[in-house]
């Protein structure tokens, strides 16, 4: 049943040429490589949630449309009265469902680097999938090069991350608002990192007819729940609700989430937290000479190591008890380049002692 000959036969060409997700084993390290939120919640809050999961009634199927907290992230999220809104388990659910509902063989394009996601499911529903490369050093949308392949393509879906991932930057407001005009089909802005960017297209929605904006609560501080949202013309969300399979946000989820975004204030104080730590880090890479650490509207940053030493950085800091992310391996523009979370201050002071340690430890070995 396992043999090469049978797997072949029954799985489509795209599933057999696309290697799985990984995610790192991260025990007894510092965890710097997913950016989540490093802060607990306050005892008392803990309290308070135990007590709400009391009236969960786990022997009833939750509510298929999660309206209660459906409504409370419109109110915390100033999501336009008019705009639909769908709720996934997790973003991932959502970029999935969104590449399900296109025709087949439809054109896929996004920048590059970008989430991966974006490449994975496409190629996994068979569909055509188009990176467009950033340019280099600042990262920026090459908006010709956009349009361009907008013109020739003709994709029926456009995903912007903004903030980008892996880089941290915020596309230019009117390459977006250039790439929007273009588009012959849907544009989908993924505002992941939303909480720590000031930055959003979520109130332009109803100017844009065939905009979504996407979002998880993942980075907020509530990775564990697998929670995402998009919002955008009712007629769009209608056709998404038609494929998301029932139930999908499951009783506990809604209740934490509820409850978790009832008390915004808590989520609210870390992320400005995070944002003072991301200012001290990126100084202090910056201050270490050989690094260059890029500016980030996001919850982590991505920096470039001396040519050629990336792998043993990465190395070196696992060896000392510290995980980032590993982004040289993918090549091009992220060439001798990793990607740090930005922790607690304990842990953001254990990684800079540590990169400290690698940097005169690489480079004498090399």
């Amino acid at each position: 049943m396992t043999s090469p000959t049978f797997i072949d036969t029954i799985f489509r060409p795209q599933i057999l040429t696309l290697s799985a997700y990984h995610v790192a084993d991260a025990k007894n390290l510092i965890k710097l490589d997913a950016m989540e939120n490093p802060y607990r919640w306050p005892d008392a809050l803990i309290n308070e949630w135990l007590e709400h999961l009391r009236n969960a009634e786990l022997n009833r199927y939750p509510d298929p449309y999660a309206t209660q907290l459906a409504a409370i992230i419109r109110t915390v999220n100033h999501i336009p009265q008019q705009s639909g809104l769908l709720l996934g388990n997790g973003s991932d659910e959502i970029i999935q469902l969104l590449l399900m509902a296109l025709p087949a063989g439809s054109q896929v394009l996004t920048p590059e680097p970008g989430f991966v996601m974006y490449k994975q499911v496409s190629l996994s529903l068979g569909l055509k999938f188009l990176g467009i490369p950033l340019l280099p050093e600042s990262f920026e949308l090459d908006l010709p090069a956009m349009l361009s392949a907008i013109e020739q393509h003709k994709p029926a879906l456009i995903f912007l991350a903004y903030p980008n991932n892996p880089t941290g930057n915020l596309f230019d407001q009117e390459a977006i608002q250039a790439i929007l005009k273009a588009a012959p089909g849907l544009v989908i802005l993924d505002e992941a990192y939303a909480p720590f960017a000031n930055a959003s297209f979520m109130t332009a929605l109803p100017e844009y007819p065939q905009l979504l904006v996407m979002r998880t609560v993942s980075k907020l501080g509530l990775a564990g729940l697998r929670l995402g949202y998009i919002a955008g013309h009712p007629t769009l969300i209608e056709q998404l609700n038609k494929i998301r399979l029932p139930y999908n946000i499951n009783i506990l989820t809604q209740i934490t989430a509820h409850f978790a975004l009832s008390n915004n204030q808590v989520f609210a104080a870390q992320t400005a937290q995070i944002c003072t730590e991301r200012s001290r880090m990126l100084q202090q890479l910056n201050n270490l000479g050989a690094i260059t650490a890029y500016p980030s509207a996001a919850n982590f940053i991505l920096f470039r190591t001396p040519t050629g030493i990336a792998n043993a950085i990465f190395n070196s800091l696992k060896q000392q008890g510290v995980l980032i992310k590993n982004l040289t391996l993918q090549g091009g523009i992220l060439n001798d380049c990793l990607r740090v979370t930005i922790g607690t201050a304990e842990e953001n002071n254990c990684f800079i002692a540590a990169i400290k340690i690698a940097l005169n430890t690489c480079k004498s070995t090399t």
